[in-house]
């Protein structure tokens, strides 16, 4: 990355969504059965019991804090804990909407019992920061904590900008990521009545069918540090991160602007981070929502930085719905998954792809591809862009 240039190191993550709660059942979902049916998907039986010390404690967080606090937990255990000052260890976060489910609940109390019943707990509940104050107390972490909420941006620009603290020695490590569960009557509702939401209930990026995206939830937590004390401490490193893009369309309120071309520039800027040509780039995880035009403005994004069908790209929406704040985090779980397995997972859902989009999208099934620079594209809803660069570890 530009500036002092310290190499950027994840040695750890954790990951929880509908498709499968934790690494490694995560990546079979992503590889798995595509959604079929209904506006919004979320974790089946989700129980935060095993990640708090008792009921009453869980009971005290928004299920997007408590999915944040699990993935932490994963990322963690595998990570280890960097051994850095805490007034060196940051917590940046992202989310769209924070804890929509708890004020949806308490102006039902509120309706329906009066104001005293509403609960004490209701702001902490609902505060956007909830997730990233949560894992910065739970484990210590004393340094620059703040939330990033651009929409379905957010936690792309959460990690670009957790990275960029220790490339230009303003931390040492870093827990970041993104969480979200939007899914909610008064979200569903809402994204519905916008005609966001996908009326044939399926997700099918970049299809010619495409009507909507399919409303998901989940987290997604990478603990970053300074490359040389990764390895001195032997810590295992996952990949690198290479650079971050971030600008806005001042276009539209939701609609992208014609042509990508707020996309265009973000994801050249991300290249011009990294040091890279865009022929360096072997794989991008795209926003890949499902909605007529978000996927028309990148499609044609993609196709005028690295020509037309000219590098390999996929969207994991199909199978994990699209979890708004916390989308960037969970694909860029996906990216670290495909260097693992060395595949890209196909674009669940998707079977013809639009005529009129000039890209090599993987359906499927898995392609096999030797693992290398990978860019992951997240486009939010204000105008907001994030592009961020990653690479296995060398």
């Amino acid at each position: 990355m530009k500036g002092v240039g310290r190499r950027v190191a994840i040695t750890g993550y954790g990951v929880v969504a509908p498709c499968g709660i934790g690494k490694e059942a995560f990546w079979a979902g992503l590889n798995g059965p595509a959604l079929t049916s209904g506006r919004s998907t979320e974790i089946a039986g989700w129980d935060p019991s095993p990640y708090y010390d008792s009921p009453k404690e869980a009971r005290r967080a928004d299920r997007f804090e408590q999915l944040a606090t699990a993935a932490a937990a994963e990322a963690f255990q595998q990570a280890g804990r960097p051994a850095v000052d805490p007034h060196r260890f940051g917590t940046i976060f992202g989310t769209g909407v924070g804890g929509l489910r708890s004020t949806e609940d308490q102006i039902e109390v509120l309706i329906s019992k009066g104001e005293r019943r509403v609960s004490p707990f209701l702001v902490p509940m609902m505060m956007a920061n909830g997730g990233g104050a949560a894992i910065s107390m739970r484990y210590g972490l004393q340094g620059p904590n703040e939330t990033i909420c651009t929409a379905c941006a957010a936690s792309t620009h959460a990690i670009g900008y957790a990275a960029r603290l220790i490339s230009w020695d303003l931390a040492d490590a870093v827990a970041t990521g993104g969480a979200e569960s939007a899914n909610c009557p008064i979200g569903i509702a809402s994204f519905g009545n916008m005609t966001a939401l996908s009326t044939s209930g399926r997700s099918m990026p970049f299809d010619a069918e495409r009507d909507g995206f399919v409303l998901g939830e989940g987290a997604a937590v990478f603990i970053l540090e300074e490359w040389s004390a990764a390895e001195d401490r032997g810590a295992t490193i996952l990949g690198e991160v290479l650079g971050a893009g971030s600008n806005a369309d001042a276009h539209h309120i939701t609609a992208p602007s014609p042509g990508g071309v707020g996309a265009i520039a973000c994801m050249r800027a991300a290249l011009d981070d990294a040091g890279l040509e865009p022929s360096d780039i072997v794989q991008i995880n795209a926003h890949g929502t499902s909605t007529p035009l978000n996927d028309a403005a990148e499609a044609a994004a993609v196709a005028a930085v690295f020509g037309a069908s000219g590098v390999a790209i996929t969207s994991t929406k199909g199978v994990t719905g699209h979890a708004l704040g916390a989308a960037g985090a969970l694909e860029l779980a996906a990216v670290l998954g495909s260097f693992e397995h060395r595949q890209i997972p196909p674009t669940a859902g998707t079977t013809h792809l639009d005529a009129e989009m000039a890209i090599d999208l993987v359906t499927g099934s898995a392609r096999p591809f030797t693992p290398g620079p990978t860019m992951s594209n997240n486009f939010g809803f204000g105008g907001h862009n994030g592009s961020i660069i990653i690479a296995p570890a060398r």
